[in-house]
C-alpha cells in the first residue's frame, strides 16, 4: 500500500494530520467502530480524566487493529468525537506519541458532542484502515 499525502496548504501538518491521503495498492479494509475507555467487559473507566480516558480509547483501538493484523500505520481516516474539544485538543500529545513513530497522519476529523453512548465517556475515535 503507497499513502501519497493531499494537502493544498500545510496548517492541517501542525496539527497531525494531512487534508487528505490517495491510497494505491491496497487490497484488504477495516472499518472500526468507535473506540472508548471501557474495559473488556465495556465498562467505563478514568471517570473525569479525559488523558486517561483517550490513552485507553487509543489502547482499545491498537487492540481491535491487532486483532485484523493491522497497527496504526496502516490508518487511513479516522473520526474523533469529544464532550469536550478543548480538553481533548490538550491531550492530543497522545496522539502524536502512538502515530510518530509509525510516520501517519491520517486525515482526520474532531467533532464536539454533548455526549456519547456511555454516560461517563468523554472520547471516542473511530478508523479506517487498508493493508
Amino acid at each position: 500500500m503507497q499513502r501519497t499525502p493531499v494537502n493544498p496548504w500545510n496548517w492541517s501538518l501542525n496539527l497531525g494530520y494531512n487534508q487528505a491521503e490517495i491510497i494505491d495498492g491496497a487490497s484488504r479494509q477495516l472499518t472500526c467502530a468507535g473506540q472508548t475507555a471501557v474495559d473488556e467487559n465495556g465498562a467505563p473507566q478514568c471517570p473525569g480524566d479525559m488523558r486517561g480516558q483517550i490513552d485507553l480509547a487509543l489502547r482499545n483501538l491498537e487492540a481491535v487493529l491487532a486483532d485484523a493484523g493491522m497497527g496504526l500505520g496502516d490508518i487511513t481516516r479516522l473520526g474523533v468525537f469529544a464532550t469536550d474539544v478543548d480538553e481533548a485538543l490538550k491531550n492530543f500529545d497522545l496522539l502524536g506519541q502512538r502515530f510518530g513513530p509509525v510516520h501517519a497522519s491520517p486525515p482526520m476529523t474532531l467533532l464536539g458532542v454533548t455526549r456519547l453512548a456511555l454516560p461517563g465517556l468523554m472520547f471516542e475515535i473511530e478508523a479506517t484502515a487498508m493493508v
